[in-house]
């Protein structure tokens, strides 16, 4: 609809240009009086689409197809003013059928043509011919051949630059809806992925329980008592299988099992802090490095976040156990997270590929997944999630959230 506006609006000033170079520098007589008319109408259409097609931008087709038939029934009367079929530029039905073609369903577009070629009838017997001579035998400097050329000129220029952007709308058009598809469909994997973590994560949760009663048992067994390196690799056993229930816990969380208790009010700082902490106890990391440059503010985090910003620490501890580094800051309105590594970097493949599932360059079997999930988390609370090489080595992965995603509505 903006391309035809700025179309018509091009038609105007040509419309004023030809007349007023016929009417005074040729000395043709035209009814200017109706002309004009008929050039006032079709401004003021067109000041009323600029000014209904500004505050929406879904057009239907019957409404591209009304404004088409005001811009066939405007050059009919000028037409119709100016000599009808012996007006060279009787050919810009043309353009409105071509246009036609490009933006209107298959019944509309008939209809164009329909109407254009009964109005191009109905101007060959009813109109008045233009008192210009052919002069065909002077070639160029023939009036009529001259309006011709200018008339085609017109049309193949107008084509080629107004299709040209019409079909870059579709393309855009295009690639958007291929974009939301891919994403309902990763989301639809997801789901999957989450209704089959659930369900293991149920199973998972009996034998977990048996196992912590068997452990406690054992650790009040004399046999077992006696022996302080066997109480301390069964100290040892407990804690492992207590990382592995709150991992099940959290699955159910995040699949909202229990979704009043996933969500905690909390502040920035103490959240980052307990987090860096308890992933720090529980992973074999060297050196770690965490910088937090956050003022301080009230927010709410749930399980998801929680996982997703160490779905990024272990990537990094996968591919850099000796060095890794977390810089927290606030910056334009969002709470940005850089994790750095020195370890091997990105491959190019797979930073074209970011975010994708089974995107890796590990062999295993599942790889590629946590950051898959970490991506589209991020995306659902209209956060980014971004990968780059570092110069001196190793790579860096942030994390962007709006802040208006995770603070604390006031009372």
């Amino acid at each position: 609809m903006q391309q035809l506006i700025q179309l018509r609006w091009i038609a105007v000033v040509g419309q004023v240009t030809t007349i007023a170079v016929v009417a005074w520098g040729f000395g043709i007589k035209l009814p200017l009086v109706y002309m004009l008319e008929v050039l006032a109408c079709l401004i003021a259409f067109n000041v009323a689409s600029q000014l209904r097609w500004h505050e929406k931008w879904a057009v239907s087709n019957a409404e591209l197809f009304i404004a088409m038939l005001v811009d066939v029934a405007s050059l009919t009367a000028q037409l119709y003013l100016s000599g009808g079929t012996s007006n060279p530029f009787v050919y810009l039905y043309l353009l409105q059928v071509i246009l036609s073609a490009v933006l209107l369903e298959a019944w509309s577009t008939w209809t164009i043509v329909a109407i254009a070629s009964a109005c191009l009838a109905g101007l060959s017997v009813w109109s008045k011919p233009i008192a210009l001579p052919l002069f065909h035998e002077r070639g160029y400097f023939s009036l009529y051949i001259q309006g011709m050329l200018i008339c085609f000129a017109l049309n193949a220029a107008l084509l080629v630059v107004f299709i040209t952007r019409i079909m870059s709308n579709l393309r855009a058009g295009d690639a958007m809806l291929a974009s939301m598809r891919q994403r309902a469909a990763e989301e639809e994997h997801i789901v999957r992925m989450g209704l089959l973590a659930s369900g293991a994560a149920h199973e998972l949760g009996t034998p977990l329980a048996t196992l912590s009663v068997i452990l406690g048992d054992w650790r009040r067994m004399p046999e077992f008592s006696k022996h302080p390196e066997l109480l301390e690799e069964i100290g040892e056993m407990q804690a492992q299988l207590a990382r592995c229930k709150s991992i099940v816990s959290g699955i159910l969380l995040s699949a909202g099992e229990a979704r009043g208790e996933s969500s905690a009010r909390t502040t920035i700082n103490t959240f980052l802090d307990e987090l860096v902490q308890e992933w720090r106890a529980s992973r074999p990391v060297a050196a770690f490095e965490y910088d937090n440059r956050i003022a301080d503010l009230p927010v709410v985090f749930d399980s998801a976040l929680k996982q997703m910003i160490c779905n990024v620490l272990d990537n990094a501890l996968e591919a850099s156990p000796e060095w890794i580094r977390l810089e927290a800051a606030c910056d334009d309105g969002a709470l940005k997270l850089l994790v750095s590594d020195n370890g091997p970097g990105f491959a190019p493949g797979i930073l074209e590929q970011f975010g994708k599932p089974y995107n890796s360059s590990k062999e295993a079997p599942g790889r590629g997944l946590g950051l898959f999930l970490t991506v589209n988390v991020a995306r659902t609370l209209g956060g980014t999630v971004s990968a780059s090489n570092r110069p001196e080595g190793g790579a860096a992965v942030q994390l962007s959230l709006p802040l208006t995603a995770i603070a604390v509505e006031e009372e």
